[in-house]
Parts: structure tokens; C-alpha cells; sequence
């Protein structure tokens, strides 16, 4: 007699998951999901799925709740589960950084139900769902992107507080002017200070200072009174999830 297929859908849109979960249980699957909850941090996640005691885990890459699916995903495997994410992200990076931890494949959210179903059915038979090559790629991306954010992060570190204070304004749609009549300095003083934050930066302008600044997840430091600093790291950088 065949076991019991057991897998569990991991999925913040409650109608595609439990529409998935109908088109796998008309394969014979055993099939459940999860749709997590505002409340729900990784730790509780995980341990609802563990109780399930899936073979495989289908896992949504943006979950709602403030929980990434890749900072799942070693949880998951740690145990013995396979872990496939099913995504609508494109994000190559993410992919890659997923794969990195354990996961064993990508689907897009895009692809037919049947095509999913056919997936579980080759992991279920122990066929390989994303070839060596594929699987390399996508790695290889996510670690250079990595790479990439630690040598920004690293020009972030350059900077000066008054500096940080600066950026941290602009980034508010301050403007030279605005900043000089905030911190009682001159324009010229301002001016200056936003050179040498481009120069450090490695970047020809305020915007793209700005998106950069964005795009690490780079936080000013907090001001209160007459422009004085808190007590702060001057540079506090935070990273995304994916």
C-alpha cells in the first residue's frame, strides 16, 4: 500500500492557497494549507507546519505577516521537509537566496495549477524539479547580490553624523535650503556636506543617494531639538528580507 503524500501550502492569499490544496487532493495528495495570520511570527509558522508532519511544504515568498518565506525555509528543512517556493516574485535574488537555504526548487505563481501538481508528482517520485544549472544561476545571483549590499553598506559606513543628518533630510524631501534653516548653517555649509556624501556614496545626485539609502534599508539617525543626535549609531543600516 502507497503512504500517504502529506503536503502542507504555506500562503498569505487564502484563495489560491486553498484552491491549490482541491488540486492536489484530486491527485491523491494529502493536502492542507496554512494561511498565516497578522499575528503569526516565523517561530509560531513553523511550528504549526512541523505539527502537520508534511512530506513537502509549497512556501509563498511574501507572507503578510511580517515574515519572509525564505527566513523559513533552513527551519523547514532542518526537519526533513522539502521545501519548494511557490511565488509571484520575480526576484531572482530571493530565488537564489531561498535555494541557498535549502529550498529545493521555484515555481512561479504564474504557471498553471497543473503544472504545480505535476511538480509535487516528480518531487513525490524523487525526480529532480530544477536542473544544476538553473539552481547554480540563481544561487550565484542572490551571493553576488549580497556581495554588492555589503560593498554599499560599507560606503554607508563612511559617512559622518552631521552627514547622516543631512541624508536623513533629504531622504524626508528636505530640501539644501529647508536643511540649512533646520540646522541654523549656512547653504554653502549644506552644499558641501551633500558633495561629500555623493563622493562617498559613489553616486552623481541627491536622488540617487536617496534610492540608494532606500534600497539597503539605511536608516538616519533620530533628531529631536535643535538637530542634536540621540544617542544612535549614526549609520544604522537594516536589512530587507528579499
Amino acid at each position: 500500500m502507497t503512504a500517504t503524500y502529506r503536503v502542507m501550502v504555506v500562503d498569505d492569499h487564502s484563495l489560491f492557497a486553498e484552491s491549490l490544496v482541491i488540486a492536489l487532493r484530486a491527485t491523491g495528495v494529502a493536502a492542507q494549507c496554512v494561511v498565516p495570520r497578522d499575528e503569526m511570527s516565523a517561530g509560531r509558522l513553523v511550528k504549526e507546519v512541523r505539527q502537520a508532519h508534511p512530506d513537502l511544504v509549497l512556501l509563498d515568498l511574501a507572507l503578510g505577516c511580517g515574515v519572509e518565506g525564505t527566513a523559513l525555509v533552513s527551519s523547514l528543512t532542518g526537519f526533513g521537509v522539502a521545501v519548494v517556493l511557490v511565488t509571484g516574485s520575480g526576484d531572482r535574488s530571493r530565488h537564489g537566496e531561498a535555494l541557498a537555504a535549502g529550498a529545493i526548487g521555484v515555481i512561479h505563481k504564474s504557471m498553471p495549477f497543473a503544472t504545480i501538481v505535476e511538480t509535487v508528482s516528480r518531487i513525490r517520485a524523487g525526480l529532480p524539479v530544477m536542473s544544476r544549472e538553473t539552481r547554480a544561476e540563481l544561487v550565484s545571483t542572490h551571493r553576488d547580490a549580497v556581495s554588492s549590499q555589503h560593498d554599499v553598506r560599507q560606503r554607508f559606513q563612511q559617512i559622518t553624523r552631521r552627514e547622516a543628518e543631512v541624508l536623513g533630510m533629504l531622504m524626508a524631501g528636505k530640501q539644501v535650503s529647508d536643511i540649512a534653516r533646520i540646522r541654523v548653517v549656512s547653504e554653502s555649509t549644506v552644499r558641501t556636506q551633500v558633495k561629500s556624501i555623493l563622493a562617498k556614496l559613489q553616486v552623481s545626485s541627491q536622488l540617487s543617494a536617496v534610492g540608494l539609502a532606500h534600497e539597503v534599508g539605511w536608516q538616519p539617525p533620530t533628531t529631536h531639538g535643535h538637530g542634536e543626535a540621540r544617542r544612535r549609531p549614526h549609520s544604522s543600516l537594516d536589512l530587507r528580507a528579499g
